[in-house]
């Protein structure tokens, strides 16, 4: 009799099986690319897609043809993505704890400190060439732009998205009709009005790119708390699916009246000792 395990673990990895291939399509087209933007997922999009093939093909050859190495090269690989997720999540509540906005007077938008955000995300915007491919990828994606036109009373009425805030515009405590020399925030002098530069070098547009990271490494942390749950859930049924299929290569599958096959497997005498062990246990 075929197990209801597993019928649902072959029909789940029947469906990641297919949602892997344009998974691992998206890899090889951003491969093609020039876009820095899009090149940062290429390699995390081409591993995730390959490893969920691999692992769904294992699993649905196992669950539907009762190959008990393939199930167990499953659950094995599901073990490692669910400590894999498990530290992912913790890493990214840790990494993400920290980061604030300020308010300004009189305004929609917020501003954002550098100091703010934790030592990780700081040295990921510190280092020369990653900046630059950050403002590369600021440049391409013509985030300034969109509010090159604003009127003065836009910038009262208006909100902004972090990188807009910190990139687009000096801070706003900037005073460049003074007399008087007063010192001011640094940003003030990075501040140009050349569209190529404006404030992308000022330490409030680090600070905004970290609060946009920070912002969606939060969501997809909350987000894998989900898939971590899912993936338990997945687990505990593919662990009966092998459960299942162990028992029909080495037992009779109806019932407690089993007969010995006539050319038992190696392991059959030790998978029943093992069980009769378990039996007088419970």
């Amino acid at each position: 009799m075929y197990r209801f395990s597993n019928t649902v673990i072959g029909f789940l990895n029947l469906i990641t099986l297919l949602a892997s291939i344009p998974i691992i399509g998206a890899g090889l087209w951003m491969a093609r690319n020039t876009t820095t933007c899009e090149n940062f997922l290429q390699t995390p999009l081409l591993v995730l897609g390959f490893i969920v093939l691999v692992v769904s093909l294992a699993g649905f050859i196992g669950a539907c043809f009762r190959v008990a190495w393939a199930l167990w090269l499953y659950l094995f690989v599901m073990l490692l993505l669910i400590a894999a997720l498990t530290a992912f999540t913790i890493f990214g509540f840790a990494v993400t704890g920290r980061g604030s906005n300020v308010e300004v007077p009189g305004r929609n938008y917020h501003e954002y400190r550098l100091g703010d955000y934790s030592e990780w995300l700081r040295n990921r915007v510190k280092d020369p060439n990653s900046w630059n491919d950050i403002k590369k990828c600021i440049l391409g994606s013509k985030t300034c732009a969109k509010i090159q036109n604003w009127t003065p009373l836009d910038y009262l009425q208006k909100d902004m998205s972090p990188v807009q805030s910190g990139c687009c515009k000096p801070p706003t405590s900037c005073n460049y009709n003074m007399a008087t020399m007063v010192a001011q925030d640094p940003d003030c002098y990075r501040w140009n009005n050349a569209a190529t530069i404006l404030c992308y070098d000022c330490d409030s547009c680090k600070a905004g790119v970290l609060e946009e990271m920070r912002q969606t490494w939060h969501k997809l942390a909350v987000l894998s708390i989900v898939m971590l749950v899912l993936l338990i859930c997945i687990y505990s049924i593919g662990c009966c699916a092998f459960r299942n299929t162990k028992r029909a290569q080495t037992d009779h599958p109806y019932g407690e009246n089993r007969m010995s096959k006539v050319r038992p497997r190696w392991d059959y005498y030790w998978w029943r000792w093992w069980y009769d062990c378990k039996e007088r246990l419970y």
